[in-house]
């Protein structure tokens, strides 16, 4: 039995090709439909014959004796597998900047799942910045669904995306695929060198700050999508002490990765190893796209004293200075020790600070005390 925890490209991939081997696959994923934060809405679908338990969590895992607690709408239930493959994906990363908190400031792909979702766009004004080939397609959908974009922000400096550009000739499908949304998004301004510093809004965001070099000016916004990357969900791999955590890079590379895996899960090593030339042409791309779009330092300096970083436990950047570690600050603040255990404050800090955050205790995930009762030591 190969289990996969994760129904978005990489996982969808792998149960493919470990299916057309002959493996018996289970595919587990907190969706109710398959196709991830990427493909969410598309109708995707997973091979013949994989087993698909949606709408399930895995809350806590034991590698010895390869079992994993899972939550369900139904209740708790424990899997157990033959060979595990992680395509738990990625998240936003979120940098704290004063107002960032408010209602209606989203990640880019946080906005963009809540209008695959019904959430109308229709004619609000929304500012997409941050930094990443994310922020076209998110502001491209966004315009598709009738909202006027009033600006897109990308922190990364014109040289650096010129020399990005140049990287493009090599990969000309990501170059096509950026052709077709730079046409999408004709007229719809957008700045290079340029960062959100501060938001405000009475009961919600109405206007946002920016900064340009020496020049700062306003936005007046209904949404405000900032999302400064991607950060790999690596909390079941970090639980279970195993695997080998591939990263985030983009779907094509999820996609070979996710066949690699499913391909040697299934005990074809040999077929895989003709993927690794793909699989590093994707991974040159991956990483020009990292040192491409590297987050500027100034953008550490963007916090002022109460400006609140731990959203679970309203934890405020001053009281944060004065720890010299992760573990220090969740000793005296806990700082991410709220149901997202640290999820989105983490990154920030790790960012902020320089500090990691090593320690990861079940349940990964928010849980009902009936699925815990019985099940973790």
């Amino acid at each position: 039995m190969i289990v996969i925890v994760g129904a978005g490209p990489a996982g969808m991939a792998a149960a493919r090709r470990a299916r057309e081997c002959g493996a018996d696959v289970t595919v587990i994923d907190d969706n109710r439909a398959p196709g991830g934060q990427i493909w969410r809405g598309e109708g995707r679908s997973l091979a013949p014959g994989v087993r698909f338990v949606n709408s399930a969590r895995v809350v806590a895992g034991d590698a010895t004796a390869k079992t994993l607690l899972v939550e369900t709408e139904e209740g708790a239930r424990v899997v157990s597998y033959d060979r595990l493959i992680l395509a738990t994906g990625g998240r936003e990363l979120f940098l704290p900047f004063p107002g960032w908190t408010l209602p209606g400031i989203f990640g880019v792909g946080g906005l963009q799942a809540l209008a695959k979702s019904g959430l109308p766009l229709r004619r609000k004004r929304i500012l997409v910045a941050g930094s990443g080939p994310l922020l076209l397609a998110g502001a491209d959908y966004f315009r598709r669904s009738g909202a006027d974009v009033v600006l897109i922000a990308e922190q990364a400096s014109a040289a650096s995306l010129a020399r990005f550009a140049a990287e493009l000739i090599r990969h000309p499908d990501e170059l096509l695929q950026a052709a077709r949304l730079q046409t999408g998004l004709l007229g719809v301004p957008s700045k290079r060198g340029c960062w959100v510093e501060a938001a405000e809004g009475r009961d919600r965001v109405e206007r946002v700050y920016l900064r340009q070099g020496a020049r700062t000016f306003v936005e007046e916004v209904d949404y405000a999508a900032i999302a400064w990357g991607l950060v790999p969900n690596t909390e079941l791999a970090a639980l279970l002490g195993t695997g080998s955590l591939a990263g985030t890079g983009g779907a094509e590379l999820s996609v070979i990765e996710g066949e690699i895996a499913g391909l040697t899960a299934a005990g074809r090593e040999d077929l895989a190893r003709r993927l690794y030339p793909r699989q590093r042409k994707a991974l040159r791309f991956a990483r020009a796209v990292d040192k491409a779009f590297a987050l500027r330092p100034e953008l550490r300096s963007l916090p002022e004293p109460a400006t609140i970083v731990c959203r679970c436990e309203d934890v405020p950047f001053e009281r944060l200075q004065a720890c010299g570690s992760f573990r220090a600050a969740k000793l005296h603040t806990r700082c991410g020790m709220g149901p997202c255990q640290g999820r989105i404050c983490g990154p920030a800090a790790r960012f902020l600070f320089g500090w990691r955050d090593d320690s990861v205790r079940p349940p990964i995930l928010p849980a009902r005390v009936g699925t815990l009762a019985g099940n973790i030591s």
